[in-house]
């Protein structure tokens, strides 16, 4: 079989109904083969076709006859120079960089490493084993795709509220969703997936890697497997091991964003771009470092190793501008063909590190704000790494927001009752603006969260002091050992009526906090039922009912639902909650009241010694509505309530004050955590705030409680006030 000229573009295969165009960049290769299988269970390939046409890097040509569906893979030749960084062997079958959908996931065997395993010389030496019965294979993607009138929803940033999920842990246990489809794109398509998105009230889907992974072998060797999926080997095309239908994979995720669509909710992908799955110079060659190692990753001053900022293994060549472009053109494929609405950047730093340090100013930030689809969706930042200067928070360029885990710090802190963060709780809690106000940034760059994906689970973090992480197989030293968490009393599960209603209260407390500051609030997938990993704080190669959510609810469970779905309605109904420019603790001219003041329990505001005062674990937030001058998308002033919050850490009861503005003002309680029958009745003078709890009010000016029959009724801006413990 020959191949016509073709085209070097665009990169990987382009299927024109009459043939496919193959284009591979490999700038250090002598000789390119596309090989051709026609099953997944083939061991062969049925043809090998030279693609002797080579332009600027890219080999390629065009094959007439064949159709969406073909099986392929490559064959590379050029020098195996480990110590010169070059690790060409054509014994290795490759998957293509830019396969749009994979048609064989790779199977575990020492014929796909690139050096003979268990040799004394390792890496430097050259393995002659065929690596075709095993290796990845890609598969020719057609189209058609009928998305109707699919329209992305487009969430104001203030207006977003996110939702951490895993594709396979969020359904593979739900009785709602077919059982076929548990666990995959279409079941989190579902009714009852969606109507869970809905009832909660949250706007977007984060949703954890969903790239074709690779289960690491030393994982499958211990029965385990990469389960959160930090571990990419194809960056077009959806992992095939979380659809119902594998071969459909593309457009069962398609029709899950549609889906999800339909519902008012964005998809955005946390993405994984810092390193590959080949690991270090002792993986195995799969794609990138058979196609050409020295162009794809950054070496080292010995080119036998890699630079490592990942603790991964690898660092994808960011200065390599081919590089970049497949990085480029990968999250416009998600955004052009996938219909995702944004990304989270996974160790970003890594991204922006153009020689060593980390650059704000590298290309990488450059071609994304010039670029005319990555610019206007949802870009958030991990901004951090595991090399030297690699925590970054704060620092990334206008358009990006990022995971703030100095607020996710401060807030486990202070509910922790750890002394002197009462300052740093003030702000975080008002959007973080010494970290997001230079440059123009807005409150909603800051991306809040108490738990995600990696670390203790909200119900762990109320539970154990300690984490345990014996099941990964690695006794117990893998995972962060500082984790800010309390377990109330007793370390794990117990059945101790006072620990668990003081960790029902913490929850609470937490998620209260969460929601009610400002920037954007992430909910990590399963708090709000109570999630628990049995104190697992690195579950990432656990693919079983410890990581799955479960919805076996009790009235326990039932009630954090409810809670959590009324603080999200409650936010959403007022603009105090959710602005979209820094408070400063000013009030507009004429107001005559600061937008937001924060009042120590005598009902004054705080003073310089009640800031640095270690002692102090009580706070109160009054965020003032009519001293806000924001307007909504049409320019009307926003209505909505002056709300005040309380904050008891300690474990001692407070009387608090509650601040009064003119004579028969008074605040309506909205909830406490303390308080499992809540007291309806308007509130003044002092309160009683009880130890360890988060009391929210809303102010019923004079001119309302002066009128009779309204001294108890709430305004339409307070439905949804959620349910007490």
């Amino acid at each position: 079989m020959r191949a016509w000229p073709g085209r070097p573009s665009p990169l990987g295969a382009a299927c024109d109904g009459t043939g496919v165009n193959f284009a591979l960049y490999s700038e250090n290769a002598t000789r390119v083969e596309l090989c051709l299988f026609d099953s997944p269970d083939a061991e062969r390939e049925s043809a090998r076709v030279v693609l002797s046409e080579e332009t600027d890097g890219v080999w390629h040509g065009y094959l007439p006859g064949l159709k969406a569906g073909q099986l392929y893979g490559y064959r590379v030749h050029g020098p195996y120079e480990p110590a010169k960084g070059h690790r060409f062997n054509p014994n290795k079958v490759l998957l293509d960089p830019y396969a749009r959908a994979i048609g064989r996931a790779p199977r575990w065997g020492d014929e796909l490493f690139g050096y003979p395993v268990g040799r004394p010389d390792g890496d430097l030496a050259f393995d002659e084993r065929d690596s075709a019965a095993l290796a990845p294979l890609a598969a020719v993607l057609g189209g058609g795709f009928d998305w109707g009138d699919d329209r992305p929803p487009r969430t104001p940033w203030h207006r977003t509220v996110i939702y951490e999920a895993h594709v396979k842990g969020f359904t593979k246990l739900h009785p709602g969703v077919p059982e076929p489809l548990r666990g995959t794109y279409a079941g989190l398509a579902s009714t009852a997936a969606v109507a869970h998105f809905k009832k909660l009230g949250v706007s977007a889907v984060e949703l954890m890697p969903v790239y074709q992974r690779l289960h690491d072998r030393f994982l499958v060797d211990k029965g385990l497997s990469n389960y959160w999926g930090y571990s990419t080997l194809g960056y077009f095309a959806p992992d095939v091991g979380l659809a119902a239908e594998p071969a459909r994979a593309a457009d069962e995720f398609k029709g899950m964003v549609k889906t999800l669509h339909r519902a008012g909710l964005e998809v955005i992908l946390d993405v994984v771009y810092n390193h590959t799955a080949e690991g270090s110079q002792l993986g195995p060659t799969l794609s990138f470092r058979g196609i050409d190692n020295a162009a794809y990753y950054r070496l080292a001053a010995d080119p036998r190793y890699y630079m490592d900022f990942t603790a991964c293994g690898n660092t994808f060549n960011m200065l390599n501008p081919r590089v970049l472009q497949l990085i480029m053109d990968s999250l416009r494929y998600w955004v052009t063909e996938m219909r995702v609405d944004g990304f989270r950047f996974d160790l970003a730093s890594t991204l922006a590190r153009e020689l060593f340090e980390v650059d704000r100013l590298s290309a990488f930030f450059d071609v994304i704000r010039q670029d005319p689809v990555l610019s206007e969706v949802k870009l958030i930042a991990e901004p951090w790494d595991l090399g030297e200067g690699g925590y970054q928070v704060g620092n990334f360029p206008v358009g990006w927001a990022e995971w703030n885990g100095r607020y996710r710090d401060a807030v486990r802190r202070f509910w922790k009752s750890d002394g002197g963060t009462i300052s740093e709780l003030a702000t975080r809690l008002s959007g973080s603006s010494d970290l997001y106000a230079h440059h123009r940034r807005r409150p909603y760059a800051s991306i809040n969260y108490i738990t995600c994906h990696d670390g203790f689970t909200l119900q762990d973090l109320v539970s154990y002091d300690l984490k345990q992480n014996e099941a990964n197989g690695e006794d117990n030293k893998d995972g962060s050992n500082d984790n800010n968490s309390w377990n109330c009393g007793i370390e794990g599960p117990s059945a101790d009526p006072a620990v668990t209603t003081l960790r029902e209260r913490q929850k609470r407390n937490l998620l209260a906090t969460l929601i009610f500051s400002q920037g954007v609030p992430m909910i990590s997938g399963g708090d709000e039922l109570g999630r628990t990993q049995r104190g697992n704080n690195n579950a990432y190669c656990q693919d079983n009912e410890l990581s799955w959510l479960s919805w076996d609810l009790g009235p326990a469970e039932r009630s954090l639902l409810e809670f959590t779905a009324g603080l999200v309605k409650l936010r959403a109904g007022q603009p105090v909650l959710r602005r979209r420019r820094f408070l400063h603790g000013r009030g507009t001219p004429g107001a005559g009241i600061k937008d937001i003041a924060w009042l120590n329990p005598g009902g004054g505001e705080m003073t310089d010694q009640d800031w640095s005062t270690a002692y102090v674990r009580t706070l109160g937030v009054r965020l003032a509505q009519d001293a806000i001058d924001e307007v909504d998308e049409r320019g009307r002033r926003c209505p909505g309530d002056t709300l005040l919050f309380l904050m008891n850490s300690g474990h001692e009861r407070v009387p608090f004050t509650l601040p009064e503005r003119r004579g028969g003002d008074a605040w309506e309680p909205l909830f406490d955590t303390a308080r499992p029958e809540l007291d309806s009745r308007l509130a003044r003078g002092a309160y009683s705030l009880e130890g360890r709890s988060f009391a929210a009010f809303r102010l019923v000016p004079s001119t309302i409680t002066a009128r009779p029959g309204r001294s108890q009724a709430p305004s339409e801006s307070s439905a949804g006030v959620p349910s007490p413990p």
